[in-house]
């Protein structure tokens, strides 16, 4: 072989094999699988009302609580006001619990604006975050229809609790079914501390829906 052909020859080879090396694979960024009660919980990234970025994952080996929120929603109003969540959230992350409430409601929609959101959180004197979560991506995930809608998460970043706050639907604990107050994250989170399965791991949310973008 002449060697000008051998060179040329040589150096395509060595091209290819660098090109071939070198050449990052197209990877696709999967979407988040949707909650179930019994499974991982899915990840998610919001950032607070002060624009730091909160990550579940951040949380690995604690119990969190999440809150989905919208203080223009009369039953939250009720329920932070004189109801179940008055204390629910300062008595549980004084025991080390994270609770974390999330807005889901779109740009423009009842209780998502920004100002609205830190009044609320001094009116009710809230020092957990509220994160925002303006495209609704994970109130969907999750599938949030109510404010409030409460999910555990236990120490594993197992879900083991989705829905109501109690079993009060007026919001203010007046009309519990069968006339006894039944705080549902109480009774979660005193499961758990037992080390026992969560006898109610699923009830049915009240209150307003979600006001998602669409």
């Amino acid at each position: 072989m002449p060697a000008m052909r051998k060179t040329l020859l040589v150096t395509a080879l060595a091209i290819g094999f660098v090109t071939s090396a070198t050449a990052a694979p197209e990877q696709k960024v999967a979407a988040p699988s949707k909650a179930e009660v019994g499974k991982r919980a899915p990840e998610f990234a919001l950032t607070d009302l002060d624009g730091k970025q909160v990550k579940l994952s951040s949380f690995k080996g604690k119990t969190v609580v999440l809150e989905w929120f919208n203080p223009g929603c009369p039953f939250v109003k009720k329920s932070h006001g004189v109801g179940s969540l008055v204390d629910t959230a300062k008595r549980h992350t004084r025991a080390g619990v994270v609770w974390l409430a999330i807005n889901s409601g779109g740009a423009g929609k009842q209780g998502a604006d920004l100002k609205d959101n830190v009044a609320a959180a001094k009116t009710w004197t809230m020092a957990h975050p509220i994160l925002r979560d303006e495209s609704g991506a994970i109130g969907k995930v999750y599938g949030a229809t109510n404010t409030p809608h409460i999910f555990v998460i236990d120490k594993t970043g197992t879900l083991v609790y989705a829905g109501a706050i109690d079993n009060s639907p007026d919001a203010e604990g007046k009309s519990p079914a069968d006339g006894k107050l039944v705080n549902y994250v109480d009774a979660t989170l005193e499961d758990l501390g037992a080390g026992r399965a969560v006898r109610t791991p699923t009830t049915k949310a009240y209150g307003c829906s979600v006001k998602y973008a669409s």
